[in-house]
């Protein structure tokens, strides 16, 4: 029964961070344009702002129904979850919805109706709002996992329950910033190559081409200063913290089957060999694992041969492969943004077409590196729900059986097919439409 919990799980919240994945990097990068605006009182950039809050308005919109669900999983399926530990991830949960959502939601419609009436200086403020709602509601989502991932300031009562003893431990907690930060600016890479991939578009096809040049000069800049950003310092101080407070899971995705004594290598390509315990057709640089993780070219990081099955994660491949995948994506990020930068200072971006091409080409694939990142996350968290204290096979529902499990997790997938060439159909409507039908 509890594959097909987690494979519902993993599907729905999958399709689920398509759509915020988006609006928080969107949010700031639609405060930019706004700001700019007042600052040079050129059109085009309040034009922008207000497309892409089009954008974010479906994008919002769609995040909302298909969260809805995940929400419902918590009492369905992971019953015995959330009657353990309701007392401590219930409280950041309800924050993010009655703080976080409340507020976006709120400011979003005075966004998108209110320019009029309220005069350009508060709809930015209004624009201000909606991206302070966006990253609080990710920042309090990131303080529920950092709790499962490294679980502080608790204490668990006789009834088995955890409760939270110190409310301030849950926001001070030494996983939350790192992984709020590192999210973040992930996202500001999603939502950099959308608005670069449209502007590429438009310069491609001729049509709308001055917009098209702000927006790929806007998209470029912020997607290779993020882009950065997420491999250092936040992608480092992430690994950091898995070394530290998760090393069986450290050695799982890295790679490192055999502890070796004078440091460790960092694997460049290989295959998990699971029957063997050993890494196929491996390409790896000696030491340079040891020296990113401790400053010490010499450092040793524990192999998995020091831990036990039961302390190891669970789907040892999948991890490795989800967190190859991230670091090889966001490597390709880093030189293709690196090279648009480069040939934007030199003013002949908009005349390469093979790289406005390549920009947008790649706009699927920062989505494919945010998820797997998550994946990496959760798939290194397993054995348990919560880091060494709750075991997944211990918070299900026992009363929901497997087949009523598979029957809702076809019925999403349907429902979801069809809300997905919806959000394809309208953004399309939206992108075809162009920057210039948004003026009021």
């Amino acid at each position: 029964m509890i594959f097909y919990d987690r494979l519902q799980f993993a599907f729905t919240i999958s399709f689920h961070y398509i759509f915020p994945q988006l609006t928080m990097g969107l949010s700031l990068l639609i405060v930019y344009f706004k700001w700019k605006f007042l600052r040079t009182k050129v059109d085009m950039y309040n034009d922008a702002a207000k497309f892409f809050m089009k954008i974010f308005a479906v994008n919002f919109t769609l995040g909302v129904v298909t969260g809805i669900p995940m929400e419902f999983q918590f009492g369905t399926n992971w019953a015995k979850f959330s009657e353990l530990t309701g007392g401590i991830i219930g409280q950041t949960l309800a924050m993010e919805g009655i703080f976080s959502f409340f507020l976006e939601s709120a400011f979003l419609a005075l966004f998108i109706f209110g320019e009029k009436i309220i005069g350009q200086k508060l709809h930015f403020i209004t624009g201000f709002l909606v991206f302070l709602g966006s990253w609080a509601s990710g920042y309090l989502i990131l303080a529920t996992n950092a709790w499962m991932q490294h679980p502080v300031g608790y204490e668990i009562v006789e009834n088995g329950k955890y409760v939270l003893k110190n409310f301030s431990a849950l926001f001070s907690n030494p996983w939350l910033i790192p992984a709020f930060l590192h999210n973040q600016f992930a996202s500001l890479v999603t939502a950099s190559f959308v608005v670069a991939g449209v502007g590429a578009f438009y310069v491609l096809r001729q049509k709308n081409i001055e917009h098209g040049k702000i927006f790929l000069k806007t998209g470029v800049v912020f997607g290779f200063i993020s882009s950065l950003l997420v491999a250092f310092p936040t992608g480092d101080w992430n690994a950091k913290n898995v070394a530290k407070y998760q090393p069986a899971s450290f050695a799982a995705m890295e790679g490192i089957f055999e502890t070796e004594e004078a440091g460790a290598e960092i694997i460049l390509v290989g295959q998990p060999n699971m029957v063997e315990k050993k890494l196929d057709n491996k390409i790896a640089v000696p030491n340079v694992l040891s020296f990113l993780t401790y400053q010490n070219w010499n450092a040793q990081i524990p192999g998995m041969d020091q831990f036990t099955k039961e302390e190891l994660p669970d789907n040892i491949p999948a991890l490795y492969y989800s967190y190859h995948i991230m670091v090889g994506l966001g490597t390709i990020f880093i030189g293709l943004l690196g090279l648009a930068f480069f040939f934007l200072w030199r003013k002949k971006l908009f005349d390469i077409k093979s790289l406005l091409w390549g920009i947008l080409l790649l706009l699927p694939f920062p989505y494919i590196a945010n998820i797997t990142g998550w994946y990496v996350a959760e798939l290194g968290r397993q054995p348990f729900l919560v880091y060494g204290l709750l075991k997944t096979t211990n918070g299900i529902s026992p009363t929901v059986s497997s087949g009523n499990t598979l029957f809702t997790l076809l019925g999403f997938a349907g429902l979801y097919l069809l809300l997905g060439l919806l959000f394809l159909l309208l953004i399309g409507k939206i992108i075809n439409d162009g920057p210039k039908l948004q003026k009021q």
